[in-house]
């Protein structure tokens, strides 16, 4: 028995998972789709227990459905969970895993670029006793340095904004243990950013490194601007850093106030040139105006944040399934159809 990282508890070794579940959310992958089948065929009977993939269809509007469920259809340990709408990687994901029913839990992206043969050694720490093992990004193979450098960026500041512990250069790709999960699921709210919420439920966590490799086929669906709004939903949804820079930024523009009414004063008792009509003036106005309109907009998306999630709507809602077996309900989601036998 050991102590873990974070020194919250200490870890006890666990057998190998009796069931292993690999979650890919996936939107407009339809070229990846045959890799990502004989990768994944591959990899299962490198296991020494039982898998299931589950794939989550984020509203695709290429052949991606078609292609899973033709494979879910011939294999059964693949399971389908067709959204009703592209909901978002965030959401989809969260499907995905309120849909998986292993002892240990995967998450990983369809493009192939995290390689599968990683999971063997999130295992090995997963059997040492750790609930999150999450991959390092050592090396990012096939980007430019623009994405690089705001990847670096991204991470860096996710740590400042969000959660000190929060891994750099770790995406969603991660191994999650059963007790780690259903503790993560009963997190709902609305606005969601996995990598944090797993950092904030604390359990002993642990990362292994790795060379992220090239998309097999296609091209990214992350765009700079979806990085963008991501990074803002994370710091809006875990932090108050923002209303911090607002309340910063008033006491700037009030220092600035007081500058000029002290020149003022003294422009009057030593006769300084003044041009009349005061230009400075406007610029002040300028800067009063900007800052109240930046700290109302901040203020307004906590406000929005707050009105979206007491709606208490569900997360998500899926259409059809392949191979699910129970009809449960996940937050609230019920089944709608389903292809074949469950």
């Amino acid at each position: 028995m050991q102590l873990a990282n974070n020194n919250y508890r200490l870890l006890q070794p666990r057998p190998y998972p009796a069931r292993l579940s690999l979650v890919i959310p996936m939107y407009n992958e339809g070229l990846v789709v045959p890799f990502l089948t004989s990768g994944l065929e591959q990899f299962m009977t490198e296991l020494r227990g039982e898998a299931e993939v589950v794939l989550v269809n984020d509203g695709s509007t290429d052949s991606t459905l078609k292609q899973i469920v033709e494979w879910a259809q011939q294999n059964p340990r693949v399971k389908v969970v067709n959204l009703s709408r592209n909901f978002g990687h965030q959401i989809a994901s969260t499907a995905g895993l309120d849909y998986a029913t292993g002892d240990a839990v995967v998450l990983l992206d369809s493009d192939m670029q995290d390689p599968l043969r990683v999971i063997h050694q999130m295992i090995e720490r997963y059997c040492e006793g750790y609930d999150v093992v999450y991959g390092l990004r050592k090396a990012r193979r096939g980007e430019t340095w623009f994405k690089r450098f705001t990847a670096w960026l991204f991470y860096r500041l996710m740590r400042r904004l969000v959660h000190k512990d929060l891994p750099v250069d770790a995406g969603d790709f991660r191994l999650l243990s059963r007790p780690c999960l259903d503790a993560l699921q009963q997190m709902r709210e609305t606005h969601r950013f996995l990598r944090g919420m797993v950092a904030w439920v604390g359990f002993p966590q642990t990362g292994v490194q790795y060379e992220r490799l090239p998309r097999v086929a296609g091209s990214s669906k992350y765009t700079l601007l979806k990085m963008m709004k991501l990074a803002w939903t994370a710091a809006t949804s875990f932090s108050i850093f923002p209303l911090k820079v607002s309340t910063v930024l008033g006491v700037i523009v009030t220092l600035l106030g007081l500058e000029e009414a002290v020149r003022a004063v003294l422009s009057k008792i030593f006769g300084w040139y003044v041009v009349p009509g005061w230009s400075s003036l406007t610029v002040l106005i300028s800067i009063i105006g900007g800052a109240t309109l930046m700290s109302i907009g901040v203020l307004g998306e906590y406000v929005g944040k707050l009105y979206e999630q007491t709606k208490n709507r569900p997360l998500y809602l899926v259409s059809q399934t392949v191979n699910v077996g129970s009809v449960k309900e996940a937050d609230g989601n019920r089944r709608v159809e389903t292809f074949g036998k469950p």
